[in-house]
């Protein structure tokens, strides 16, 4: 199931262009446009589910392991002493992309993420396409190593 206007299902679908770290049959794993810290990444389920609500059981389980896996995988390359785990479900929530994701979020002593309440609770960091690009790559390697 696939929904042609959401953006993450284009992403999926590969119409969009993503820095991927992860895939399998069930999820992907992509660095964000929007990045709180430098490895922002997030998890999706391959089939459109909404929300919390929509997710299977299975899907959602998936999305856990898999944001283990990238949260080790970023630790290591990225030597992020903290991780930050993030997802909302439901526009009142402050959920803006309607397809289940989980951010995974590195965290650095002296980082300006605060989690609290906004659209986004952080300014993204100054990143060049080649920083993410180098990113992508070494943290996907590390995540198949985690595999």
């Amino acid at each position: 199931m696939r929904d042609p206007g959401c953006v993450f299902c284009n992403i999926v679908a590969g119409e969009l262009p993503a820095r991927f770290l992860y895939a399998d049959e069930t999820v992907v794993s992509f660095l964000d446009i929007a990045p709180a810290t430098p490895g922002h990444a997030l998890v999706v389920p391959r089939v459109h589910r909404r929300d919390l609500w929509e997710i299977e059981d299975d899907e959602l389980a998936a999305v856990s392991v898999t944001a283990r896996k990238v949260a080790a995988a970023l630790r290591e390359v990225l030597t992020a002493p903290g991780m930050w785990l993030h997802h909302v479900s439901g526009e009142a929530a402050g959920q803006d992309v309607f397809h289940y994701h989980l951010h995974v979020i590195p965290r650095y002593a002296g980082d300006t993420v605060q989690p609290g309440w906004g659209q986004p609770p952080w300014s993204p960091p100054d990143l060049t396409k080649t920083d993410l690009d180098s990113m992508a790559a070494l943290v996907g390697e590390a995540v198949a190593r985690h595999t």
